[in-house]
């Protein structure tokens, strides 16, 4: 079949229902859009160019290396004028063919590609690349109608070949996945590169190549581009789980490895499922959309669950994998439009609106009930683009009210003067010093396309397929040699069966005979929406009437949080012991009531950290066991509000510990071998303490010890703190999880690392060691003969026990208050953010945090037995006392030496 043909067949069946906006009231609308992007793009080229992007708040262009680093975001930026690029194609559509042309001329002469710089491969092509071969396609297109760019001879082409060369290093991997990031001028080999030595990359970011580079490829007659994208589809494609037929979110480019076992659509994945099927329409080429459908099938039967699309494990399918969604999800409804399945994508998108709805935006994230769980929103275009295809395929005027819902939202909240500002807190309206490129690339063309009527747009839209970054490429590109070397791997006879393929898209005339069945499907989420999440009150200033943040919903590692904190004259210091501390200066509030509600806040913080005080749990013991520490070694460690409750244990936890493979044990425990059955250690940070306490649990651990990020933390300076829930029942925790500050922990990891086995006791309090041996020989009975075991245990805890009392916090001042602050996750692109930029743009995914109010622990006072210790057994058989007393010494000279060394 024609891919053209199966397009049309499913654009160009509009049907109308519900009362109709008028032709003159679209027209203002989409006016409208031309004023905003006008304002945008103006904006940029006055105050950001030859910049990347523009900052609208302070006016001024970002300059990767001049600003102060965002991380993994930055490297969308290549000192390449990415907005002036990304933008191209929109002038056209928007009928700015002058300010098209002038731009290309501005692109010819002023853009370098070959920079020292360190660059995101998915970014730069789907942004960089995409926009070269748009501004080309359009300029050929401009050509040939006589008009324009008569001038022009490919040299946007050229500019996109050279940018390709500069990409292909990238690909030179045994898996043929492409390293995430190259250095536009040395590739990524050697020191200069500054890359290369990465061993991940996202499922989107490896998946998100076949348009641009066979697009480049069939535009250039190079098939080098297109033979190295299709090999990283095949790659990816036989590494799905067989079983469910998913993908994971992060995989290792040199193993084929999935590091992260998490699907679903959004974050991660989601362009890598829009180019199989896009691939099939643009190249014509039925391999992609056998997959694509196969794929699909497998979303539908476990990741959709109407209206809500939820990641779930690729090898337990059926087990949910995270409870919240996040923004990029947006862009399925679109999808599943131009797959033909419309009702799904109806009920998602009105899930979607409404939540847009109660926040003026799509948060980055938001729960299972539709409250925010991430708050930020980075002016992200993928709801407006489901809405177009919705509208486009459907014709009911519901989605040109959805489309005016969002041009208001955009002028009312994101507008300021020097362009659109991303919105920091969509429940405060703060705003983000930053405009993304995708804003002016993406989001304008497709509300043009929203309003605009069929003699408003200077060429047919229908010839050509948006890219993920809204890039148009032409259609006849599918009848352009296709001149690869390298085949694709073709699929089994059972893979064939024709059974599992559409092969048309279905006709949406006989989809929706009833013109109200839409609303029908509408109003049941429109009302679960409503139920679950209650409109907020009106957006106020923080000290300006609007209920102000609240102490238990304070999270110390939350930016929107800390910019409310600020608005009301708190600040924050960091403390070395891993704290920070909360001080209250009412003069620096912006205003009077801020003041107030400062003062309010802290109150509240002194009540719950004295309500939590008198929650505390006495600290727990970790006593090491095993050779040739023999319960002499006790570390003091924090509690958990949840697990198993040590105090009612009168043995405790006893077994070998090892490392949990993630070591963050925030995803699913990967080395399930290792950790059955053991007691497991995980560092702290990038995830709630229970979701750690339920992975070790799910891999079958009798246990868990979490060791501190925080490098020098030490029972010895810090108050222990004990771990608190997520916020949700933690009544199927069954395991006993203690913490570890990073130099008790260290003890711990270089004992294993040392020993190879190591044995511990987690329990109340340290039990003495006729206990622990029950009649087995005590070496330590040889050297005394028959010391009491009291008498002992005390000489032993003066040289060995890691010291464990604690300096009572002052809690005196109503101004100050201290409080634990967990580790953010290390980023991997949004999360995206969540939020790096871009279509995948956040691979930053799971930023959950630990917030507890830290304490004074008191130390619990050890009661050791006052029993006889017995004497050692000197049976032949076993050993001789002379050999015991050897082994025993030689022990005890490596304990003193490891103690020493601080072990």
């Amino acid at each position: 079949m024609q891919p053209v043909l199966g397009l049309l067949m499913l654009l160009g069946a509009l049907c109308h229902f519900g009362d109709a906006m008028s032709r003159e009231e679209k027209q203002k609308l989409r006016n409208q859009v031309v004023e905003m992007f006008d304002h945008a793009y103006q904006n940029y080229m006055d105050h950001a160019y030859p910049a990347d992007e523009l900052m609208p708040l302070t006016c001024r262009g970002r300059v990767r290396g001049l600003e102060p680093s965002r991380g993994d975001l930055d490297d969308a930026l290549g000192k390449f004028s990415l907005t002036l690029i990304d933008t191209l194609d929109t002038l056209v559509l928007l009928n700015k063919t002058t300010e098209f042309e002038a731009a290309v001329r501005r692109v010819l002469s002023d853009v370098r590609l070959d920079n020292d710089i360190v660059v995101s491969v998915f970014e730069t092509n789907i942004r960089v690349l995409g926009g070269l071969l748009g501004g080309h396609s359009m300029a050929v297109m401009l050509k040939e109608g006589g008009g324009q760019m008569q001038w022009y001879q490919d040299e946007l082409l050229h500019m996109a070949k050279d940018l390709g060369l500069r990409l292909l290093p990238a690909f030179n991997t045994s898996s043929g996945l492409p390293y995430p990031r190259i250095n536009l001028k040395h590739g990524v080999r050697g020191p200069e590169t500054r890359t290369g030595t990465e061993t991940d990359t996202c499922t989107a970011c490896a998946g998100t190549m076949i348009l641009e580079f066979a697009a480049l490829s069939r535009f250039t007659g190079d098939p080098v581009f297109e033979d190295h994208a299709r090999r990283a589809l095949d790659f990816l494609w036989e590494k799905r789980q067989r079983h469910s037929n998913l993908v994971g979110t992060t995989i290792n480019i040199h193993s084929g490895e999935w590091v992260r076992r998490d699907s679903g659509v959004g974050a991660g994945i989601d362009s890598y499922y829009e180019y199989l099927l896009k691939a099939y329409i643009l190249l014509g080429d039925d391999l992609f959309l056998q997959r694509f459908n196969i794929h699909y099938a497998s979303i539908m039967k476990y990741i959709s669950q109407p209206p809500l699309l939820l990641d779930v494990h690729i090898h337990k399918p059926l087990l949910p994998a995270r409870t919240w969604m996040d923004s990029l999800l947006a862009f399925f409804p679109g999808l599943q439009v131009l797959k033909g399945d419309i009702r799904p994508a109806i009920e998602t998108h009105e899930m979607l609106y409404q939540v847009t709805k109660k926040h003026n935006f799509l948060p980055e994230a938001f729960t299972t009930d539709f409250r925010v769980h991430w708050a930020q929103h980075p002016l992200r275009p993928e709801f407006a683009e489901s809405t177009y295809f919705l509208y486009k395929a459907t014709g009911d005027p519901y989605y040109l009210e959805a489309g005016r819902t969002i041009l208001e939202n955009l002028n009312r909240f994101a507008r300021v003067p020097c362009g659109f500002a991303a919105m920091k807190d969509v429940r405060t309206g703060s705003h983000e010093d930053r405009m993304d490129s995708f804003f002016l690339a993406e989001m304008f063309k497709y509300l043009f396309l929203l309003f605009a009527e069929a003699e408003d747009i200077p060429f047919d839209v229908e010839d050509y397929v948006f890219t993920t970054e809204a890039h148009l490429l032409p259609l006849s590109l599918s009848t352009a040699p296709n001149s690869s070397s390298i085949p694709s791997n073709r699929m089994s006879e059972e893979e064939l069966d024709d059974s599992n393929f559409d092969w048309t898209c279905p006709n949406t005339r006989l989809m929706f005979p009833d013109p109200a069945f839409p609303r029908s499907l509408r109003e049941p989420i429109r009302s679960a929406v409503d139920k679950s999440c209650p409109r907020p009150a009106p957006y106020r200033e923080p000290g300006m009437g609007r209920p102000p943040l609240r102490a238990q919903d304070f999270m110390a590692n939350n930016p929107e949080h800390l910019e409310l904190l600020r608005r009301m004259g708190v600040s924050l210091i960091h403390l070395k012991d891993g704290r920070v501390q909360l001080i209250q200066h009412a003069t620096q509030a912006v205003s009077a009531v801020a003041a107030e509600d400062g003062v309010r806040f802290m109150q509240e913080m002194m009540e719950l950290s004295s309500q939590q005080q008198k929650e505390q749990l006495p600290p727990r013991a970790i006593q090491i066991v095993s050779h040739p520490f023999f319960g002499r070694v006790v570390l003091t460690a924090g509690p958990a509000q949840f697990g198993t409750d040590l105090s009612k244990s009168s043995t405790g936890v006893r077994g070998f510990v090892t490392v949990a493979e993630p070591y963050s044990g925030c995803t699913e425990i990967t080395n399930v071998e290792y950790v059955q059955g053991h007691i497991a250690l995980l560092q702290r940070g990038q995830c709630m303490f229970a979701e750690k306490a339920r992975n070790i649990q799910k891999a079958g651990a009798i246990g868990g010890i979490v060791i501190d990020d925080n490098e020098g933390s030490s029972s010895d300076t810090a108050p222990l703190f004990q771990m608190a829930g997520d916020g949700r029942s933690t009544d199927d925790v069954t395991v006993p999880l203690l913490f570890l500050f990073h130099k008790e922990g260290n003890i711990l990891l270089e004992a294993l690392k040392e020993y190879r086995e190591v044995e511990v006791l987690l329990s109340d309090k340290a039990r003495d060691r006729a206990t622990l041996f029950k009649g087995k020989p005590l070496p330590g009975s040889l050297i005394e003969g028959s010391v009491n075991v009291q008498e002992e245990e005390e000489d032993c805890q003066t040289e060995a026990t890691t010291p464990t009392s604690f300096e009572p916090v002052s809690q005196s001042q109503m101004s100050t208050e201290e409080l634990e602050e967990s580790s953010p996750e290390e980023v991997t692109p949004a999360q995206e953010e969540v939020s790096s930029a871009g279509e995948v743009r956040t691979e930053e995914e799971n930023r959950a945090i630990e917030p507890q109010v830290d304490a004074a622990q008191p130390q619990e006072e050890r009661d050791s037995e006052k029993t006889e210790e017995p004497q050692g057994d000197t049976d032949s058989d076993s050993h001789s006392v002379d050999e015991l007393l050897a082994d025993w010494r030689e022990d005890l000279e490596a304990f003193k030496q490891m103690e020493k060394d601080e072990l």
